[in-house]
């Protein structure tokens, strides 16, 4: 019986001593049918496959008990402390900063010199026969994305022999003379972001779309001078300056007419003080 009782236990099922028929042991099929529930029955998580999550102030076996791991007294231990927080002086990075003074009107121009768009015609990635704009520099790879504008440089200027004509935000002086020089023709155009983008992509925008016009003084005065080959140079008067504060000798015109002059010198006449 003892012997019974331990197959029994192993096998998983009890076996009734029955004296009169021979015992009935399992086969090695059974036996290993019976294995494999044992085993599935006995399933785990790996040990690592969880991080054992910590408990804090449970006692000084836990590792955080206590002050939980926030030391002794002080503001940090009794509440929360802004990130750059210095007490409630002037932090450091104010007083004491490692850049200086941001402008935030300048603009990210692209630079756009003459010896890589040399390069690029000489390749045959982009044809001089055709008017050059922003499209162009974009689709040849020639500038890797535009921000605020595409500015034309003379690095390079005395191997530039092509003839263009070419449309940019900006050109520096040396760069619009050696255009010129060797037969072409440079425009400076004023393009907002949104102009930029008609532009370089005109599948997403109606046909035939109106690009905006400056507005700031600063970029008008800049495109109504004929020195930097401005879209709006066609707008001046002979002998007008492209300063919105002076106006070509004899061009002024007079804010009254000519019965409010009189009337206003026969005031000023009669006046008694």
């Amino acid at each position: 019986m003892p012997l019974l009782s331990t197959f029994s236990r192993t096998v998983g099922f009890a076996l009734r001593p029955n004296y009169c028929s021979p015992v009935q042991i399992p086969s090695r099929a059974q036996l290993q049918q019976y294995r494999f529930v044992s085993i599935l029955g006995d399933l785990r998580d790996v040990k690592a496959s969880f991080k054992k999550r910590i408990r804090r102030g449970r006692g000084p076996s836990s590792g955080k008990g206590k002050t939980s791991g926030r030391g002794h007294k002080g503001q940090k231990q009794h509440g929360k402390v802004p990130a750059g927080f210095q007490g409630g002086q002037t932090p450091l990075h104010i007083t004491h900063p490692e850049k200086g003074e941001v402008n935030l009107s300048a603009l990210d121009m692209s630079p756009l010199n003459l010896d890589k768009l040399q390069s690029w015609i000489d390749q045959g990635r982009i044809d001089p026969a055709k008017p050059i704009t922003l499209k162009e520099l974009v689709d040849t790879r020639c500038l890797h994305g535009i921000k605020d504008g595409v500015k034309l440089l003379a690095r390079g200027k005395q191997v530039f022999k092509t003839p263009i004509e070419i449309t940019v935000s900006r050109a520096s002086h040396e760069a619009i003379k050696a255009v010129e020089a060797a037969g072409g023709k440079v425009v400076t155009r004023f393009f907002n972001k949104n102009g930029i983008r008609a532009v370089v992509h005109p599948e997403r925008y109606p046909p035939n779309v109106r690009l905006a016009n400056p507005t700031a003084r600063k970029d008008i005065e800049y495109y109504r001078d004929p020195e930097h080959r401005g879209y709006l140079a066609h707008t001046l008067d002979e002998g007008e300056s492209p300063s919105l504060f002076w106006q070509a000798p004899g061009k002024a015109k007079n804010v009254f007419s000519k019965e409010q002059l009189q009337k206003k010198k026969s005031k000023q006449a009669n006046r008694l003080f």
